[in-house]
């Protein structure tokens, strides 16, 4: 996705989400309330194929005059952080990259940034926020865990076999198979430990997950079909 773009449908939804005229009340305000989704992923799965394609899916059958569905994957989480006001060198400390505790003690000691806890407390504060307002799909930063009590979001795990999320990284992200294959596997170790260290939780337990999707054995197009059709039957406001 292009950050710019990606950006801008960012911020049109806050925008969007925020006017007063829009905002229903009482108890007309929780039944129209759109629900949200998190995809929890193994690297080189197609989340962020997925996740566009699903949105498309979900805005045809939001009730009309809803907000746009948005996906908000790393980079788009990153500008959140904004209102955090925490500055833009900033972002590569951020949910799940490996950031050792001896550089993370470091930092904080010659007060290059704020420790790692800090910056967890704020994703977790913006994830909760965007998911109560509905109508996002929340990729990857234990968003599963972090909204697991929210009755209005669905939790989706994207899996695949090695091999093929290699050649679907080499592919989208331009790598060489080698180079491809490395990501994919710091990319797992980073996000497990991530989820591990800070949640107490295993990205590998299905019981966190309403839906658990092999990319290899489904293509993304009806992994997002799959997902919509699930979401369909579990909230009423997407049946109208």
């Amino acid at each position: 996705m292009d950050d710019a773009v990606g950006l801008d449908r960012c911020f049109a939804f806050i925008n969007c989400q925020l006017r007063p005229a829009d905002r229903p009340a009482g108890r007309d305000a929780e039944a129209r309330r759109l629900p949200a989704v998190t995809i929890s992923r193994q690297a080189g799965c197609g989340a962020l194929v997925v996740a566009e394609k699903l949105a498309a899916r979900l805005q045809a059958c939001s009730p009309k005059g809803a907000p746009p569905w948005t996906v908000f994957d790393r980079n788009l989480m990153e500008k959140v952080l904004e209102d955090h006001h925490l500055p833009a060198r900033l972002a590569k400390f951020l949910p799940e990259d490996r950031t050792t505790e001896l550089q993370d003690i470091m930092d904080e000691v010659f007060g290059l940034r704020p420790p790692s806890l800090t910056i967890v407390h704020q994703v977790t504060e913006t994830i909760l926020h965007l998911a109560e307002l509905g109508g996002v799909i929340l990729i990857g930063r234990g968003g599963n865990v972090i909204t697991a009590r929210l009755p209005n979001v669905f939790h989706v795990r994207l899996v695949a076999p090695l091999e093929q999320r290699v050649e679907h990284a080499h592919e989208y992200y331009g790598m060489t198979k080698k180079a491809a294959r490395d990501f994919c596997l710091r990319e797992d170790r980073g996000r497990k430990r991530y989820l591990k260290k800070y949640f107490h939780a295993d990205a590998d337990d299905p019981l966190l997950q309403h839906l658990t999707i092999n990319t290899g054995l489904v293509d993304y197009d009806e992994a997002a079909r799959i997902i919509a059709d699930a979401m369909r039957n579990r909230f009423e406001v997407l049946r109208r």
